[in-house]
């Protein structure tokens, strides 16, 4: 057989060999079904979620006098009474307990990934602990620390603290509370994130090149967790901006508290603000998932 013999048959001897693709009867109508079956679920879900917001905005927008449409409800916000006074109030809660919560977690995340990787599994456990733990079981135990502690303690330092913590104006003590509510959810989007990237190589470049471990942790660590970072700050922020139990049952006027208090007077502008307040919190998700997308890629 020559070159040319051998050449020429090679192409026949791979169509005997290759049967070519399988039949794709099959595979049109699972593939339509995936589609429907997709497309029913989002529906679903897209309605679970949509259809209370349009009937709190239908409630909101509709004057009862003419029954025609009125935005006053919405206008009126800002100068509803108690509205700055509260809101700016469990705003600052909000960031106090943001910063204490990256202070807490984010240099436990970092150590216990680099320098003791064995009690990972201790820190999350007792990162989860208050999701076990109810939370009117912590408020009740924190409020009857509260009420006989001065009075053990009155004319000490200890006391003038307690005092302290339960300013009306700056309640520390909702900081100290809310801390330990975010734990769960600030750990495991710092431990998400710490596990993506390689700190160690990181770090040790970083010590090496002669700076030192606080240094570390502020220009090298913190640019790399960013999205860990912003993720576990927006989760805790709208934990904050969102919890009512503990507020109410310490006695304090929270932004939560506020509009459930104005809810019997004013049920329309209770109703607006909620829904102003779950935009606000779409919006700070949506501004974190721009962020993350502004950061550089690495390409192969």
């Amino acid at each position: 057989m020559t070159a040319v013999d051998t050449a020429a048959g090679l192409p026949a001897a791979a169509a005997a060999v290759d049967p070519g693709p399988a039949p794709t009867g099959r595979r049109g109508p699972r593939r339509a079904g995936v589609r429907v079956a997709r497309a029913v679920l989002f529906t679903v879900l897209g309605a679970y979620f949509l259809v209370p917001i349009a009937a709190s905005v239908a409630f909101t927008v509709r004057d009862r006098g003419t029954g025609g449409l009125t935005a006053r409800w919405y206008t009126g916000i800002p100068s509803a009474d108690g509205f700055a006074e509260t809101f700016g109030r469990s705003l600052t809660l909000g960031l106090l307990t943001v910063a204490g919560t990256l202070l807490l977690l984010l240099p436990t995340v970092v150590l216990v990934t680099l320098r003791l990787p064995r009690v990972r599994r201790v820190v999350e456990f007792l990162c989860l602990l208050p999701l076990v733990l109810p939370p009117i079981a912590l408020v009740v135990g924190v409020r009857s620390v509260l009420s006989w502690a001065p009075d053990h303690f009155y004319g000490t330092p200890l006391a003038d603290a307690f005092f302290a913590l339960q300013e009306p104006d700056l309640p520390w003590i909702l900081v100290l509370v809310y801390v330990v509510l975010a734990l769960p959810f600030a750990h495991r989007a710092l431990d998400a994130g710490v596990r993506a990237v390689d700190l160690g190589t990181l770090t040790e470049a970083a010590r090496n090149l002669g700076a030192s471990w606080p240094r570390v942790l502020v220009t090298v660590v913190v640019p790399a967790l960013r999205t860990a970072v912003l993720n576990a700050a927006f989760l805790t922020l709208a934990l904050v901006l969102g919890e009512f139990t503990i507020a109410s049952l310490l006695g304090f006027r929270t932004f939560p508290t506020w509009i459930v208090e104005i809810s019997g007077a004013s049920p329309q502008l209770s109703v607006s603000v909620s829904v102003l307040s779950l935009l606000l919190t779409w919006g700070l998700l949506v501004l974190i998932s721009a962020l993350d997308r502004r950061r550089p890629r690495t390409t192969a």
